[in-house]
């Protein structure tokens, strides 16, 4: 009878039917005369001459006996055994140019180049390496891939390296000069054809004829073959064997092996699981002794007053409280690497008399001082990247001292002009700066400058892919994460009061709007309020860097040495009533802009702003920065140069329907109701029915949106005359991942802008009372309000008679920013 085993399209045969290994292997049940309910019974049995004479049935069908002693001992010796002839120090061999084997004689061994071969590295070490040449009388120098072979563990980093003949562990046979970068991938090959299982086919075989083996004899049996290859995957197998076989001699390089016999394989089998047993038991023990240790160190953090708490950094230090806290941490923002990284956490929570939510994993972790007590948890669950690596902050560095412009000898010198840069007070990305003038006819002209980021970034750079993955900086209450490096985005790209900045310039003349304009309009339908423009390289020198308030206080003071500030302002007017002709909506609104200071602070203090857009200055800059959109999108349909052209389609409802509603918020929160989404064209413009233009291209924040950054390397490449480093296809795969990543940004900013609100109204007394606005209705009498004072939307019933753009007065019932609730009651 014949059994067949396939191995890898392989086959083993062998004559015969012997029993499997299971009919003798013994396990822990078999052994009935041993009590194992206390624990380590079994052991004390094997060690203590007392308790010999127990009896154990092996073999086929109980046929066989013998003393448990006995053979326990006779496996210890086997064992001892072994360990002295693995010890055994290997003999060197003399090779021929072909790897013949001449002398098996120590100290003799002679290599030739491109052997492939086995030594050892040091204790721990097996590595694979190809032969180069001799390193003087004895020693050769070998090429190595480093590889940890008992744990498959590789990486590519070659090494050279001398060796000593007796360093030499294995020659795979039939090799002649080895491609070194192969051996990666060699070893790859033979783990992935490492099968355990053969062994004990070929020692049933081998102790059924009482044979020795050597690797290449054991290939040819298991494998079909003694190529290269298989020899080696046999000599892995017989090396990391500790049960079916033993070295019998070494023969230089080549060891023969024998097959252990049936008693000693029972017996190692047993020592084996008296070890897993002992290991287990001892495992769980040492295992019991952490958690209550971690356990002691969380009730202790949690007594200890806010201010001594212990660091973050402390978790960290011990690799075991590090894992835990991390199952804690993971549990809280349910983001598990595991099952059992989660089956930890919950046992903690539970032994900590805690429910097993994420709530209590995030509570026990603020009460332990691990979060601060205002921890933003979409901050951790949605993996922002909030720090710039080493790699990435010595990239910029390398930017700033060593990148020419190449730009520098085609930027246009507009340092004579006064140019205003307007910004809120906290900004620290200047990227956008405004100029003004009027013309002997009486026309206007403005210049938006754009800070040239891509004088530093250039397209497929690290520095350009990894602001690809950011997608655009973050701006929270409690910080702001830049797109790039800070030292980059501050020093290098920023524009500067009163110093030489790089920007890229959209000059523009507008059309007056006189009565001759009124009669272009109506006898020419491409004119538009742009009589002229141009898009240029440039260097200025920004004047003065003006918050929103202070632009519109200098605007109020009507003050004639800033009459170019008066000029932007009537552009922008100019500008405003042009798009409302060519049917832009007005979605003028209130928005909140919170600064927290010291946020990690139980108490941190915050600063609440309320802003309304139809502010003199934030009208002047929105304006700019739409007709800088604009231009660049005429100028791109003009040269054919692949944008991201953004357009929004106008609702089919008709937005005169809401003229009833009050100007502002209330009509503004109606209209927003029925606005189609955004759309982007990578081909031509389309057309932006919101903005009233027919082509839009956001241009002006390179050093905050990446897509603002794809279309300055699209136009810098016009300007230089080249050919855009990307096409309409390349833009649109890229948009895709950044446009994904914005919108969690997006998200990531109003639910913490949100909560801050919500703590901000919490903390304020409960008399206070505050105006709201009625912005619809939801349901019956429950309205939906806008508080005016903080910029805030919420619901809460109204008494009958208010209607929609009513003002009624409400407190603050309750705030829990934590679970985002707010509960409001209409004060009457």
């Amino acid at each position: 009878m014949m059994t067949v085993r396939a191995v890898n399209t392989c086959y083993l045969l062998r004559s015969g039917s012997p029993p499997p290994l299971s009919s003798f292997c013994c396990r822990f049940n078999h052994f009935s005369s041993l009590d194992l309910s206390r624990g380590y019974g079994l052991q004390l049995r094997l060690r203590f001459p007392a308790l010999r004479g127990e009896l154990v049935n092996f073999g086929h069908g109980g046929v066989r006996s013998c003393c448990f002693h006995s053979l326990l001992e006779s496996a210890m010796a086997e064992l001892a055994s072994y360990g002295r002839r693995r010890r055994v120090p290997a003999v060197a061999v003399k090779l021929t140019s072909s790897g013949e084997l001449l002398d098996d004689k120590p100290g003799s061994q002679t290599l030739v180049e491109g052997l492939l071969l086995e030594f050892k590295k040091d204790s721990d070490r097996l590595l694979l390496a190809v032969a180069q040449k001799p390193d003087g009388k004895k020693n050769w120098m070998v090429y190595d891939q480093v590889l940890l072979l008992q744990t498959s563990m590789l990486t590519r980093n070659g090494v050279t390296s001398s060796i000593r003949p007796q360093q030499i562990t294995y020659i795979v046979p039939g090799v002649e000069k080895f491609d070194q970068t192969e051996i990666s991938s060699f070893i790859q090959k033979a783990e992935d054809n490492l099968d355990p299982s053969l062994l004990e086919f070929a020692w049933v075989e081998l102790l059924e004829n009482n044979k020795s083996v050597t690797a290449e004899e054991l290939a040819e049996m298991i494998f079909g073959s003694a190529e290269p290859l298989e020899s080696y995957c046999a000599h892995l197998l017989l090396t990391r064997d500790n049960l079916y076989f033993t070295v019998r001699e070494n023969k230089g390089s080549r060891s023969v092996y024998v097959p252990r016999t049936t008693e000693q394989v029972n017996s190692l089998v047993v020592l084996i699981d008296v070890d897993e047993f002992m290991i287990k038991n001892l495992a769980k023990e040492a295992a019991d002794r952490e958690l209550n240790e971690f356990l002691q160190l969380l009730k202790s953090a949690k007594a200890m007053p806010s201010h001594a708490k212990p660091p973050k950094s402390s978790w960290m230090i011990e690799e075991k409280f590090q894992s835990k806290i991390q199952s804690i941490e993971a549990y809280a923002i349910d983001e598990f690497t595991s099952e059992d990284q989660k089956k930890t956490a919950g046992e903690i929570l539970k032994a900590m008399g805690m429910t097993k939510t994420s709530s209590s994993a995030v509570n026990l972790l603020i009460a332990i001082g691990y979060f601060p007590v205002h921890v933003n948890l979409d901050l951790l669950k949605l993996n922002i990247r909030t720090d710039h690596s080493e790699e990435m902050n010595l990239a910029a560095e390398n930017m700033l001292s060593e990148c020419p412009d190449p730009d520098h000898f085609e930027r246009q010198d507009l340092t004579h002009l006064k140019v205003y840069a307007i910004d809120v007070d906290e900004a620290d990305e200047l990227d956008d700066a405004l100029s003004a003038t009027k013309l002997q006819d009486g026309r206007i002209r403005v210049w938006i400058h754009v800070a040239d980021a891509t004088r530093y970034v250039q397209p497929g750079s690290f520095l350009d892919r990894e602001a690809m993955r950011r997608a655009t900086s973050v701006f929270l209450p409690t910080a702001t994460y830049p797109m790039f490096p800070e030292k980059l985005a501050m020093q290098g790209m920023s524009l500067k009061q009163g110093e030489i900045c790089n920007a890229v310039t959209v000059s523009v003349v507008l059309n007056s709007d006189g009565w001759l304009f009124l009669l272009l309009t109506i006898l020419l339908c491409w004119c538009t309020s742009i009589a002229e423009y141009s898009v240029d390289n440039s260097i200025i020198k920004p004047t003065y860097m003006l918050t929103y308030e202070s632009a519109s206080e200098l605007l109020n003071l009507n003050l004639e040495e800033e009459v170019e500030l008066r000029i932007l302002s009537e552009a922008a007017a100019l500008r405003l009533r042009w798009r409302r002709q060519q049917g832009a909506v007005d979605t003028q609104n209130i928005e909140t802009r919170i600064k927290v200071v010291n946020p990690d602070d139980p108490e941190p203090s915050i600063n609440l702003y309320v802003e309304n857009q139809a502010d003199h200055a934030m009208r002047l800059v929105t304006e700019m920065m739409v007709l800088c959109g604009e231009v660049i999108a005429t100028f791109g349909s003009q040269n054919n140069i692949p944008l991201p052209y953004r357009g929004q389609p106008q609702s089919n409802i008709d937005v005169s329907a809401f003229a009833h509603l009050p100007e502002g918020p209330v009509r503004t929160a109606a209209i927003i109701k029925i606005l189609r989404a955004a759309e982007i064209d990578f081909r031509k413009p389309i057309r932006h029915g919101i903005l009233g233009l027919p082509g839009y291209v956001q241009f002006t924040s390179p050093i905050r949106r990446y897509l603002d950054l794809l279309a300055h390397y699209q136009v810098k490449a016009f300007l230089r005359g080249d050919s855009p480093p990307f096409s309409a296809g390349q833009l649109e795969g890229a948009a895709a991942s950044v446009n994904m990543q914005t919108r969690l940004i997006r998200k990531l900013s109003s639910t913490s802008l949100r909560y801050w609100i919500i703590e901000y109204l919490r903390r304020q007394p409960k008399q206070r009372r505050y105006r709201a606005l009625i912005l619809r209705f939801i349901k019956d009498r429950v309205a939906a309000l806008l508080l005016v004072d903080v910029g805030f939307q919420a619901s809460a019933w109204v008494s009958t008679g208010s209607g929609i753009g009513d003002e009624v007065r409400v407190k603050v019932e309750e705030a829990r920013p934590r679970e985002d609730y707010i509960s409001l009651k209409e004060a009457l």
